[in-house]
């Protein structure tokens, strides 16, 4: 299949400039090379255990002053949620690799990411605590 030129340009200038595209209904963008965010979700993978990932991610939403936290783990994956000032607040965990976790925030209906950012730095804080 013949990729257009164009397609191929978008793709690259995104990647370069950290910004977020939206098509229809789905938006995408890269920042910083480290964070991917797509439909209201900002996503980033953290090299450390399953384990510790949850309990930073837990600790992050307690941080942050959430309440009405709840959480759904499974053996691979897991969710937990909470509402900060009105807002739902989703953070989605799931094993990519060994010692590889991927976690998606979503800050209300439509995303917030920079609140969704500020949730990420709040796991990492968390994560080199230990």
């Amino acid at each position: 299949m013949k990729k257009s030129p164009s397609i191929i340009l978008i793709a690259l200038l995104i990647a370069l400039s950290g910004c977020a595209l939206t098509v229809g209904t789905q938006t995408v963008g890269i920042q910083s090379g480290r964070f991917f965010y797509t439909d209201g979700v900002l996503r980033t993978n953290y090299h450390a255990p399953f384990d510790s990932v949850w309990a930073a991610c837990r600790q992050a939403m307690k941080d942050m002053g959430a309440v009405n936290i709840e959480e759904n783990r499974k053996i691979s994956r897991g969710k937990i949620t909470g509402v900060l000032q009105e807002e739902n607040v989703e953070i989605g965990i799931d094993y990519a690799e060994y010692d590889v976790v991927t976690v998606g925030i979503r800050v209300g209906i439509a995303g917030n990411n920079t609140v969704s950012r500020l949730f990420h730095d709040r796991i990492k804080e968390n994560l080199l605590k230990g």
